[in-house]
């Protein structure tokens, strides 16, 4: 049975099959009981990986998509241009420099995490999403390159929010911990130990460059200095790692030239690359697996908030881990200060309520 998109079939049993030809190449591939959205992820991958072979065209980012509509908005007179301005500058931080392939409902789950717990009603989050939503398509179905093709292959669907409930953060416990890591494949399993050890939000966690890191000699440990480009609120964070998230980083070295958190395909014989995001499918069957359907990636960062809350960590120094801290903290801290900032950060492991086994780091 067809499916919405053109490519993609359904059989009885729920099983997905894409047989589609693009630029001239057939891509097919029995998928099994996946998601459309999984699906239709792995069919603009492989577009991707055809037309970068073919060398056609430059990759787009959803800033080109955003400028591109503001200029169009500018031509047709629409008397909502600055509004729509204003969606696009929140939703930069989070997905601007995000290849148009890679922005789905998963990579927007920080920015909607994020804008509820500021307090944003479900219904003024939506008037965002209908702007991503306006970009993808039109990047679909208006906007073609030099080769004339569409800047996105196809446009993935992005859901409204129940405007009648908000959903409240998760903070997950070490049990819970427990269950949810020992069902992650280990790449997905390292990156969310480093998540909910340091608070990082998913694009950060995903993105993180060996280039950021800033060695301290005198402590023997380095800090990750986010680029205010990279970072909520156009400024730079210093991430610093407490011991468990400093021995993550310590076993990823030497593994890629660039980043920190990749994967490496080994049936496909690809090499390593980075992960766009930890809420990919396999994420999604392991949290279903552990009966944590509930819990999202960001909730990694509201559970490194509760432990330190539950440490009696301070509020300020919550706000430095966290990245809540205003543009008046600094970005190079004083050796002191990160001895510091460590140890707060390493007291997340006295609200321990039991013990938690943890294969990346023990082995």
């Amino acid at each position: 049975m067809r499916t919405r998109t053109k490519g993609i079939q359904v059989a009885e049993d729920g099983d997905r099959t894409v047989n589609k030809e693009h630029k001239g190449k057939r891509i097919f591939a029995r998928l099994g009981a996946v998601s459309q959205e999984s699906a239709e992820a792995w069919l603009r991958e492989q577009q991707r990986e055809i037309d970068v072979r073919l060398g056609q065209g430059a990759t787009r980012y959803f800033s080109d998509g955003a400028k591109a509509y503001l200029a169009d908005c500018g031509r047709r007179g629409v008397r909502t241009i600055d509004l729509i301005g204003y969606h696009i500058e929140l939703l930069v931080p989070y997905i601007g420099n995000k290849p148009l392939s890679s922005v789905h409902m998963g990579t927007l789950e920080s920015f909607i995490d994020d804008r509820v717990e500021g307090g944003a009603k479900p219904a003024t989050i939506n008037r965002t999403l209908e702007v991503v939503r306006t970009v993808l398509t039109k990047c679909a179905r208006v906007w073609r390159d030099e080769f004339d093709q569409p800047w996105l292959s196809s446009a993935p669907l992005i859901e409204m929010l129940d405007e009648s409930s908000a959903r409240k953060p998760y903070p997950i416990s070490w049990d819970e911990q427990k269950r949810l890591f020992a069902e992650l494949p280990m790449h997905l399993q390292e990156m969310a130990l480093y998540a909910v050890n340091t608070g990082c939000r998913d694009e950060n966690v995903a993105g993180l460059r060996w280039s950021w890191e800033r060695k301290i000699p005198e402590l023997g440990r380095s800090v990750f200095v986010i680029p205010a480009s990279e970072f909520k609120g156009n400024r730079p964070h210093v991430v610093v790692l407490n011991d468990v998230a400093w021995k993550v980083v310590e076993a990823r070295r030497g593994r890629h030239d660039e980043y920190v958190f990749t994967y490496c395909n080994e049936k496909k014989r690809l090499a390593p690359d980075r992960i766009d995001t930890i809420n990919n499918t396999a994420w999604q069957k392991a949290r279903n697996r552990a009966k944590l359907a509930q819990v999202r990636v960001h909730d990694l960062r509201h559970t490194f908030g509760q432990r330190l809350r539950d440490a009696g960590v301070s509020n300020e120094d919550r706000a430095v881990l966290l990245g809540h801290a205003k543009s008046t903290m600094s970005e190079h801290y004083a050796t002191p200060t990160v001895a510091r900032l460590i140890e707060m950060a390493n007291m997340v492991s006295q609200t321990r309520d039991t013990p938690t086994l943890l294969r990346v780091v023990n082995g």
